[in-house]
């Protein structure tokens, strides 16, 4: 067994006054990351945070500098609730370093989170504008994508309406109820000779009308979501819509990992070259197809250029995206059929009077109803009209509206009168058909067209393949390294400011460490030159 003096022992017994104490910064080496960090942020300009404070009133308060280092840190380290940031500050040597010694209370914390959503958005472009001028966001290649991430709600805390109108119901009862004893206490203080005549509710019954008003809230947005299934198609009856309570905002939505609970849909914009984050929002819906075009508008907005080429997914090929990208310069790359035949597909042929083959009908391409797909179709532009896989024509019959991607599409419809008889029938026509087979086209078939052909060639597909890299990367770092799997605030404005830490924060881990790799690199040069 070991002697006691074989151990090392401490630089400093605890009880040892020491003559030349040691100080924070030489705790800290001088490469760490934290320092580049706080170099960055010591770059920003903090007028806009400074103008939210008095300045004349009050004790002095902390910087906004050093609140916003603290929260952007803690993102990168995996560390997001407020009392941890706290304990950091005060046991952490990183933390301790980088505010300067500073004890912020969680209190301070998490007001400070929700309170500087516009300066935060200016923290984002100016880190993205600083990534550009050194060459790390070029804008070639840009990927737009969704996640889910689960709000403040739990799973099970969701109503219907039918649920929410006798919880409504009984809160209404019981209100009227407080109110009448009320009353009758006021009245019989009246009789004893106090003059007592309050102008405002008691506190547990204005407990109870702001408890009745969110109920109200919660029930009107079942309501809503009700009638936007019935309209789909979906009976309300037997699947009405559940409501999250906790938080409104968010919505039921599938899980990435299965099941059903309330979420929100953070979205991102991201670089190609070095992976930053140059766009970032939140939506409380499933699909992300609203945020990719007001995306773009803001990049150009914030660094002066368009990119040249967007990458998205199937969910996202809409006609209006397509067709809007390209009135902006923009090259969309995304999943989309040609929507008409084309070679290899039976249908294709010289003369679309003249009838497919029978021989050939099994090859001819099916839809999600497993009947004849719109590509066996071809249209005749000279004349505006189609032609079926039988030769038979589809003129113009009537044009009438639908809703895509938030806006108002006209589509125009094509109908056959010739199908009775037709040997085809029953692989063309649904069953509710009643007038012969239809087939709609809008504004942006040319455009979807265009793009078809470009995901079709080599290029394009070796440029599509970058996409999964590219979108994906982001959201999984975000998830893994910064433990964003579920949003700490309520409501899709605090939700969106959360998401804004998140993307600032990531981007920020992305540009100190790529400033200590040219810095080590630029040092390395050095040496070897001198040597």
């Amino acid at each position: 067994m070991a002697s006691m003096d074989y151990w090392a022992s401490a630089p400093l017994a605890r009880e040892q006054a020491a003559l030349f104490a040691p100080t924070l910064d030489s705790m800290i080496p001088r490469d760490a990351q934290v320092r580049i960090l706080d170099e960055v942020l010591g770059r920003v300009d903090w007028v806009e945070w400074e103008a939210a404070y008095d300045g004349k009133r009050g004790q002095p308060p902390i910087h906004p500098r050093w609140l916003a280092a603290c929260i952007l840190y803690g993102l990168s380290r995996g560390i997001r609730s407020s009392r941890k940031l706290e304990y950091q500050c005060c046991c952490n040597i990183e933390f301790m370093w980088l505010v300067e010694g500073r004890q912020i209370d969680h209190t301070t914390i998490a007001k400070f989170r929700t309170r500087f959503a516009k300066p935060l958005k200016g923290l984002f472009r100016r880190v993205c504008q600083i990534a550009m001028s050194i060459g790390l966001v070029r804008l070639g290649e840009v990927a737009f994508d969704g996640t889910r991430v689960r709000a403040n709600n739990s799973r099970f805390n969701t109503r219907t309406a039918k649920t929410l109108e006798e919880k409504l119901q009984a809160l209404d009862t019981l209100f009227d109820q407080m109110l009448a004893e009320a009353e009758a206490a006021d009245e019989q203080q009246s009789l004893g000779g106090t003059d007592d005549s309050p102008t405002s509710l008691p506190p547990e019954l204005a407990d109870l009308e702001s408890r009745r008003e969110l109920v109200r809230a919660a029930l009107a947005k079942a309501r809503a979501a009700d009638e936007a299934r019935k309209s789909n198609g979906t009976d309300p009856e037997k699947n009405p819509a559940q409501v999250p309570t906790t938080d409104p905002d968010s919505r039921v939505m599938p899980n990435k990992e299965g099941g059903y609970a309330p979420n929100y849909t953070p979205t991102a914009i991201t670089d190609g070259h070095a992976g930053f984050i140059i766009d970032a929002d939140v939506l409380s819906e499933v699909n992300e197809t609203p945020a990719l075009l007001a995306g773009v508008e803001r990049i150009e907005e914030m660094l002066g250029e368009r990119p040249e080429k967007l990458l998205t997914d199937a969910g996202n090929n809409s006609g209006v995206v397509l067709q809007t990208l390209e009135e902006k310069g923009v090259e969309a790359y995304a999943p989309v059929e040609f929507s008409e035949p084309q070679p290899g597909n039976p249908a294709y042929r010289d003369d679309p009077t003249q009838a497919v083959p029978e021989a050939d009908w099994g090859g001819l391409r099916r839809n999600s109803n497993g009947k004849l797909a719109k590509s066996c179709f071809i249209y005749d532009a000279d004349q505006d009209r189609y032609y079926c896989p039988q030769g038979k024509a589809l003129p113009y019959d009537t044009t009438k509206s639908d809703e895509r991607g938030g806006q108002k599409v006209r589509l125009y419809v094509y109908r056959c009168s010739e199908c009775a008889g037709c040997p085809l029938a029953a692989a063309c026509l649904d069953k509710r058909a009643k007038r012969g087979r239809t087939i709609t086209r809008d504004g942006f078939e040319p455009a979807r067209d265009r793009t078809a052909a470009r995901m079709a060639s080599e290029s394009g597909r070796r440029v599509y393949n970058q996409r999964p890299r590219i979108a994906e990367t982001p959201f999984a770092l975000v998830k893994r390294a910064m433990d964003v799997r579920r949003f700490l605030l309520r409501g899709l404005e605090k939700v969106k400011t959360e998401w804004t830490w998140a993307a600032t924060a990531f981007n920020i881990g992305k540009l100190v460490r790529e400033l200590a790799r040219l810095r080590a690199e630029f040092a390395r040069m050095i040496a070897e030159t001198e040597g």
